[in-house]
């Protein structure tokens, strides 16, 4: 930890290969192994691969304006930081407060995720602990609260022993989920067969399908802005190690559908897709190669992906939150940085806390905070486009260590990405709007953070001039005045 003026900062820690690792293994998680399949049968095995593909340049778009700012501000808080210096307090204020809910909302997921992962990997042999109560028609059993909850305190403890000890806890997961998935690649690909690619198309429905299924799956590489103020490595390489992180998630969403739809015939495929029971890339992994623990090794191999997930959005929560409380928009306690692992330390416990306690919730009722967490995903990616714009305006002086070209138009492709990402979740066009409870978290998450906002500024923190807060939101290096 390091202290300079009363301003709490982070320690430079992160190398290259763990910012890499960050991005990507936070953008994989677990949704491949058990859309892959689905995404085959709706879109076409080319149909799917060309939706990811469109996928990946619009998140592109988004990425390059976090990629250009990133490096120009490199302070915890991301999004957050590039608000207020483009659009000021309340903005910004509400850009740190929705993405909040983005992370936390699939942090709090990833428990039972983890449960049921391991619930299909030893199917039948895990004790039986009961069923402890029903909560939204999912039953709540013993067992899954134990994982559920046993998983977050462990994640909760990795983090708070520093970024160091979560990256290199992050790397190694990813490079085992990475064996695991390239080894089903070529397996698919070489026991398979092209017939079982047909259809490559289905049609216009189909595609659409898959297409508003991708912008989820890119979610994650945000979570780099969070932790630059960690980053050992030379600013201009922030940008493009962002950009490649994309790129390996797009590649890394293409091979999966290309290792299942070679691996499977079509109505093989489509039986593992419609049986809720099962894991469709791992039940085409045993079938390639002809023997069912295979299917076990690539359930090993996803529940890595669930873990790096989960880590990520644990560091870009926390972090978040404590940005926001060394600006003075949340309580002091929560700008705390440990002495000797250098991690923001309330803000851990209190992710820590959410996540541990989530499990209690039920699977449904968690199904809701992730569709919710999304849309609050791509509110604050149209929150960073438009600051990206605004900045270019307004600060075209601000030394950018990587420079988006075309940066204007860069900038209106991004607001138009982000406003049809948000539009997905929208009843207009959407086969998959958000249900009416999960309108109501986003409100409900809208209307506390207005109550905390209101208090915020009638107590003492509503009175610290704003020179003090430009400082402790930029610190010396980069503040204006």
């Amino acid at each position: 930890m390091s202290q300079n003026n009363g301003r709490q900062e982070l320690q430079k820690s992160l190398g290259m290969k763990d910012v890499l690792a960050l991005a990507f293994g936070t953008m994989i998680g677990w949704g491949w192994i058990m859309l892959a399949g689905s995404w085959v049968g709706d879109g076409g095995s080319v149909g799917a691969m060309l939706a990811f593909v469109l996928g990946g340049i619009m998140s592109v778009f988004v990425g390059l304006t976090y990629a250009e700012l990133t490096p120009a501000l490199p302070l915890a808080g991301g999004e957050l930081v590039f608000s207020f210096r483009a659009m000021g307090y309340n903005a910004s204020w509400f850009t740190g407060w929705m993405i909040t809910l983005a992370y936390i909302g699939v942090a709090a997921w990833e428990g039972p995720a983890l449960a049921n992962a391991l619930g299909f990997l030893f199917a039948g042999l895990l004790p039986d602990l009961g069923v402890l109560y029903e909560l939204q028609g999912s039953e709540v059993t013993g067992m899954f609260l134990l994982i559920g909850c046993v998983g977050a305190v462990i994640m909760t403890i990795l983090n708070y022993r520093g970024a160091k000890a979560s990256a290199i806890f992050q790397t190694t997961a990813t490079v085992a989920m990475a064996i695991g998935g390239i080894a089903f690649f070529v397996s698919g690909v070489t026991t398979g067969d092209l017939q079982n690619m047909q259809p490559i198309f289905t049609d216009g429905a189909g595609f659409v399908a898959v297409v508003l299924a991708v912008p989820a799956m890119f979610v994650g590489f945000d979570v780099i802005p969070q932790a630059a103020e960690e980053m050992n490595i030379p600013l201009g390489k922030i940008g493009k190690v962002m950009i490649i992180s994309i790129v390996m998630a797009a590649t890394w969403y293409i091979i999966m559908i290309i290792g299942t739809a070679m691996s499977t015939p079509g109505d093989v495929l489509y039986s593992y897709v419609n049986d809720p029971n099962s894991v469709p890339v791992a039940n085409c992994f045993a079938y390639a190669l002809g023997n069912p623990v295979w299917g076990k090794v690539m359930i090993i191999a996803a529940m890595c992906g669930i873990l790096t997930s989960w880590n990520g959005f644990i560091v870009g929560a926390s972090r978040v939150i404590f940005s926001m409380a060394r600006a003075k928009m949340l309580p002091e306690i929560f700008a705390k940085v440990h002495p000797k692992y250098g991690s923001p330390t309330a803000a851990i416990l209190l992710v820590g806390v959410v996540t541990t306690l989530s499990p209690l919730l039920g699977k449904s009722a968690l199904g809701w905070f992730v569709n919710a967490a999304a849309f609050g995903t791509v509110v604050a990616y149209f929150m960073v486009s438009l600051s990206f714009l605004i900045l270019l305006k307004k600060e075209p002086d601000l030394e950018r260590p990587f420079k988006v070209k075309g940066g204007v138009v860069i900038g209106i492709l991004a607001v138009a990405v982000a406003l049809f990402m948000a539009s997905l979740y929208l009843p207009i066009y959407s086969p998959t709007p958000l249900a009416p409870v999960e309108w109501g978290l986003v409100g409900g998450w809208i209307v506390i953070g207005i109550i905390l906002f209101i208090i915020n500024k009638m107590g003492k923190n509503g009175k610290v001039p704003i020179e003090e807060i430009e400082y402790l939101m930029f610190g010396d290096k980069y503040k204006r005045f």
